[in-house]
């Protein structure tokens, strides 16, 4: 009972940075217009806010590990927070955005190895049996962070000043470093191994040019339009190059940065391929969601977020449920019940039209949400039932990572496949747009009359009306470019199924459904 209470305690404790982090990456979203105004930059500049933190935070992701043996956790983890905490701040006060991007790098360098850190001391402080339930503290920060991000960042944007994203951290950043001090151990193997690894200077910069030039490429390629733009080509070959150099290197590296063999135990490399896929979706719904309901059906920043907020309240309180069913029931059925749900989400989503009204769209981001509670605790759990709990902080930097990646893909693809089928819906539905349509010219006719009696001549009236014709059809193609993405989606948490039918095992301890 005391160690069980002990291990409530850091779980708690260490959930506070990575759900800070995390927040981090989606809080921004909604204050970069307002940033750039503030700071004299355009939109296209603005976007570096976003892309510099993303950057440098999926390369420490992978780091983290390696880090954690030379420094020792504990010790490493509190100077992340420190970092984060420091570059928060003055992320509020800077004045020009130069300054600000430098700060965010800082910022993304102190929050990467959150996340693996935490993770890893929550699966160290649970016993085999409990895992399930830590995994399920651990999650709540990291998935409810994603959903809660957009209507922070919106609220205190539009009622205060885009600065108190950052400033927000502080007082958080704080506790979390007192809490760590108090209650987390370091655990007997972070101090019997720290200082005592070699140096894999090749693996390290290898890694910065493949893990860092996908992110750059990733990022920046839907706006700068792919590989019609020579820097994003180059970022790509860099990308390729890099990694591909990266895992051949390090499968040969005699003391690696990166364990890439951990990737031969079945578990964790479905697990892996899993988070990935987890991420993809979860950022990628995250983004378009808002996006639907703001510029299609008129909803204000917060209207958005509070429209998105049920999804957060399903996921907070269904995750300590899976928790406690991993200890009676396999993860694989947990994880096939969850991509079930997920895709019921999406697919109610993808029924919804420019009348749809806001408890349609409740309904369907709780049901997708409830789906994320019963992947993101089961894939964690299964992924480490073969890991040595020496490799915990490897293992859960290789996941992490992967569900990073898994997030940008998913926000650049996933906006590219609007802007696409957009362009592919409109050209479609003009094909049956013709002024010689009777119908189409009664309609035409009718709003050039209206335009008349408002005040406009007649000329001003014809040019207006064809106006509105068109803005009408972008608006429907743009509806019906959203609804695939749905489907889309959807049919990942369906493709999905025979792989989470592969997952093995249970914690060890466990009885139940296997």
């Amino acid at each position: 009972m005391i160690r069980h209470r002990a291990a409530l305690v850091t779980a708690l404790a260490v959930m506070v940075a990575p759900f800070m982090e995390v927040l981090d990456t989606s809080v921004a979203n909604v204050a970069l217009p307002h940033i750039a105004g503030a700071l004299g930059a355009d939109t296209d500049e603005s976007t570096w806010v976003l892309t510099s933190y993303l950057v440098s935070n999926a390369i420490v992701l992978p780091l983290s590990g390696w880090l954690a043996q030379v420094f020792g956790r504990k010790r490493l983890y509190q100077a992340c927070i420190a970092l984060f905490t420091a570059s928060s701040a003055l992320c509020g006060m800077a004045q020009s955005l130069d300054a600000l991007i430098l700060c965010r790098v800082c910022q993304g360098i102190g929050g990467g190895a959150l996340q693996p850190l935490s993770q890893a001391m929550v699966r160290d402080a649970f016993p085999p049996e409990r895992q399930g339930m830590g995994m399920a503290i651990f999650g709540m920060g990291v998935v409810l962070a994603p959903i809660v991000g957009p209507l922070l960042g919106g609220w205190l944007t539009d009622n205060y000043s885009w600065r108190w994203i950052f400033y927000i951290n502080v007082p958080a950043g704080l506790l979390a470093i007192i809490l760590t001090a108090l209650v987390v151990d370091d655990g007997s193997d972070g101090r019997a191994r720290r200082g005592r690894i070699g140096g894999d200077i090749l693996g390290v910069s290898l890694l910065v040019i493949g893990i860092g030039s996908l992110e750059i490429f990733l990022d920046e390629g839907q706006r700068l339009d792919w590989f019609s733009s020579q820097f994003i080509l180059t970022f790509a070959v860099l990308a390729a190059v890099g990694l591909a150099t990266l895992v051949v290197w390090e499968l040969r590296a005699p003391s690696p940065v990166l364990h890439l063999r951990l990737l031969a135990q079945p578990n964790f490399a479905v697990a892996c391929v899993m988070m990935f896929a987890l991420g993809f979706v979860l950022y990628g719904s995250t983004l378009i969601l808002p996006l639907f309901v703001q510029t299609l059906l008129g909803y204000s920043a917060t209207l958005s977020g509070l429209v998105m907020s049920p999804g957060g309240v399903v996921v907070l309180l269904s995750m300590p449920v899976v928790g406690a069913l991993l200890s009676r029931v396999s993860p694989r059925i947990l994880t096939t019940c969850g991509l079930m749900c997920g895709a019921a989400g999406m697919v109610h989503l993808s029924g919804l039209d420019l009348q749809a009204d806001t408890q349609a769209i409740v309904i369907g981001r709780m049901i997708q949400s409830l789906g994320m509670a019963f992947l993101f605790v089961p894939i964690n759990t299964a992924a480490f039932i073969a890991v040595a709990p020496a490799d915990n902080n490897h293992a859960s930097g290789l996941i992490n990572l992967m569900r990073n990646i898994g997030g940008s893909s998913g926000i650049a693809l996933i906006t590219t496949f609007i802007a696409r089928r957009s362009q592919e819906h409109h050209a479609r539905l003009a094909e049956h747009v013709s002024l010689v349509d009777p119908v189409v010219r009664a309609r035409l006719e009718g709003l050039e009359a209206r335009l008349v009696e408002a005040g406009a001549s007649a000329a001003d009236a014809v040019r207006q009306a064809d106006a509105l014709l068109q803005a009408a059809l972008q608006r429907q193609a743009a509806q019906l470019a959203f609804l695939d993405a749905f489907l889309l989606l959807a049919s990942i948490f369906v493709v999905l199924i025979p792989l989470a039918l592969t997952l093995r095992g249970r914690p060890h301890g466990a009885v139940g459904i296997d």
